[in-house]
This record gives C-alpha cells, structure tokens and sequence, in this order.
C-alpha cells in the first residue's frame, strides 16, 4: 500500500495530546510504541465481550478465547517464517525469553568451562541472566568488542570461539546506536563450530523482516509493545528440536500432563510445556491485532518510510551546534546523540517542556556508556508515525537548549 502520513497518525489516539501546551513529539518507540486504535479496541473487545480462561474449560467462552489464543500463535509463526507454530511461545516479554532460555537450556546443556559469547553493545536483559548463569555453573562469558564506527569488530569473532563455545546472543539492532548487527554472518560463522544462537529481536523485529528460517539462529525473541502492541507480551522463537530438549522453567498449570503426588509429574509437550500459569489472554489477542496492522502497512513500507526519516534526521541532527552523534551514519529506528557537555537529564527535561518526549541516561546499557566514556546519552527513536516536522521541532529545540545551558 502506498504510505499516508496523516491517515497513520489519525490512526493512533495518543498523538492528539499535548504535553505543557505544544502538540506531543514522540520520540521514544524505542523504549514502547504508542498502539493503534485497532490494538486498544481488539484488547477492549475480548475484555467486554469475550473474556473466559483459556484451556481450562469447555464451555463456549473458553473454547473461544483457547482458538482466538492458538490462532494468533500461528499468526506469529507466519510473521517470523518459523517452520510451525509449536516453536512459538507466549512469555512476559524479551526479558523473559531471554531468562527462560538461560535457565532451561542453559541449565541444562551447559558445564563449567563452557563458554557463551555476547557483545559489547548488549541491553542489561541480555547480559545479566548469562552473568547469574556464569557465576551459577561456571562458565566464561567472552565479548565482541566494539569499533570507534559504533558497529561490532567482527575481525575478532573467530578468535572468540572455540569447541568449548556454547552460544552466541547477540542484538539484532542496538537499542542505543540503531546499529544493525551482521546477525545472518554471525550465525553462519557460528553453525560452524555448532554453537547455538540467540538473537534479541527487541529492536529488529519492527526495523527489518524476520525470516527465522532463512536466518538459521535457534531462538529469536521480542516484545509486543515494541511493535504497536500491548504490554505484558512477547515471542520466543524457538528451533522445534531445541525446545525438545528443554526441561520446564516454572511449574504450575496448563505446562503438565499428568500430576500425581506419588508418581510425580509428566508435561505438556512444547509450547505450553514452557507456559506455565494463566496466559495475558487479553495481550496475545491485541499482539495478533498488531501484527495484522504492520501486515497490512506493510513490513516493506515501515522500513522504506523510516529509512527516509533517519536519513533526514541524521542530517538535521548534524546540523546542531556542539551535537556529539554516536549513532553510525545510517542508523536503524534510533539515533544517540549529547549535546557538549549538558548533561542528559538536563536536554531532556527542557525537550519534555517543549512537548518533546526523548529517553535519556544509560539506556540499560552500562558497558557501551563505559565504553563512549559517559555516563548517559540522549536518544531520540522514530515510528511509522513520526514525521520530518517533527525532526524540525526536536532540532530547533536542541539549538535553543544549547543556548540557554550555556
């Protein structure tokens, strides 16, 4: 479909609000999109009309929200292209995939003197549950380091593995630089040496088109509210032969088979072996909305359009005087950036009073900050519906920022 600017704005309800008098600049989907209103009705809708407990009973009610539930399981096994809807499984959001990986497979299959490579550039999520898993069983973490250019020196990977090398999580796209990693090389590299691959999808899966077969990597991970979603709901992908492997994470309801107390239990077999408790039935169905909406946008068109943006805030950006761009030059959905020395809280709290909604500080991400030698960096991230006046707005106000801290 060709793209209209003004009809995806009408489309998101948040976007009529001001902020301090100014029409509202949302420069932060990096962190969570605003939803559309076919999201927030579809959620509204099963709550008002068609809520019941799902897998649990037999009546009408229960049997809807069970197939409206399995239905959008397939629904994302068609987005991501994965081989069949039992390798996807319903859980909190990446930081739970992540979790649930490190501690059923990693649990599992690792040993002390393994080792697990991430990178340098990681979000918090990907690093502390390898950290707790290290320190548990004792295996070595070992890090892609970074260049100067904000990408990953991919010089140094094949020095990194060897044949104690488990897995390799690695960010699809940095939450902090917009940098697209190489994750299809990295993969490849890595099914050499027969080493498992995560790939934190967070900031990916809304910025390019994930085929998880044609990748090749055993899981890949997202939240739905990066992707005009609810809250409270995201994906793990996993390869069908791997999650065979892996024991249960949490035990409970819906992930048994059989319980008996002098027999002990027997589970369900994947997915809902790994979904234990009552499922966010009404956050599965406005993902299954959300998605339907980007199918219908276009994966295409989202990638063209905010390709377009980056490209005309980049150069804007660069413009401003004392700017410090950390972002390479053609950034995927974020760029970094500090203004001189103005500390990060101070920028984004004169922007919040122009009605300009930025992130700041470490972006849970403490070893790139360490890295860059700062403590916090500005980050402005774009959406579907964000629009090159809005760019305008946010660099004029940083110029007038610069003026006024000086």
């Amino acid at each position: 479909m060709n793209f209209n600017l003004t009809r995806i704005r009408t489309e998101f309800p948040l976007l009529k609000r001001e902020v301090h008098g100014y029409p509202i600049v949302y420069l932060d989907s990096a962190a969570s999109a605003q939803k559309p209103q076919v999201v927030i009705e579809a959620e509204s809708k099963f709550y008002q009309n068609e809520y019941a407990a799902v897998h649990r009973g037999i009546h009408t009610l229960s049997s809807e929200a069970t197939a409206q539930m399995e239905t959008i399981r397939e629904q994302v096994a068609k987005f991501l292209n994965a081989a069949d809807a039992k390798e996807i499984v319903f859980v909190k959001g990446t930081t739970e995939a992540i979790n649930l990986v490190a501690n059923s497979w990693g649990g599992s299959q690792l040993h002390p003197g393994d080792n697990i490579i991430i990178t340098e550039m990681e979000h918090h999520s990907n690093i502390v549950p390898w950290q707790m898993l290290a320190q548990r069983i004792s295996v070595e973490l070992r890090f892609i380091p970074l260049t100067r250019f904000g990408t990953l020196d991919m010089t140094k990977l094949s020095s990194l593995i060897d044949c104690r090398t488990r897995l390799l999580a690695v960010t699809h796209i940095s939450n902090v630089l917009g940098t697209k990693n190489p994750i299809k090389e990295i993969i490849t590299q890595a099914k050499l040496f027969g080493v498992v691959t995560l790939i934190d999808g967070a900031q990916g899966i809304i910025h390019d088109i994930i085929d998880v077969q044609d990748l090749g990597c055993d899981f890949y991970v997202f939240s739905g509210h990066k992707i005009y979603g609810p809250s409270g709901i995201g994906i793990l992908y996993g390869r069908q032969s791997i999650l065979e492997l892996m024991p249960p994470w949490e035990g409970g309801g819906s992930m048994i088979a059989t319980v008996s107390l002098s027999q002990g239990t027997t589970y369900a077999p994947i997915p809902w072996i790994f979904e234990a408790g009552s499922p966010n039935i009404g956050s599965i169905i406005g993902l299954g909305a959300a998605l339907k909406w980007i199918t219908n946008v276009g994966m295409d068109v989202i990638i063209n359009r905010e390709r377009e943006l980056l490209e005309y805030a980049i150069d804007k950006l660069s413009s401003v005087p004392d700017i410090i761009i950390y972002s390479p030059p053609k950034p995927f959905g974020v760029i970094a950036f500090n203004l001189s020395s103005h500390h990060t809280f101070d920028v984004g709290t004169f922007l919040d009073q122009y009605g300009i909604a930025i992130r700041t500080g470490h972006h849970c991400a403490m070893p790139l900050m360490q890295y860059y030698s700062v403590s916090g960096m500005c980050r402005a991230s774009f959406a579907i519906y964000n629009s090159e006046e809005e760019v305008d707005r946010l660099v004029s106000s940083l110029i007038r920022i610069n003026s006024l801290l000086k």
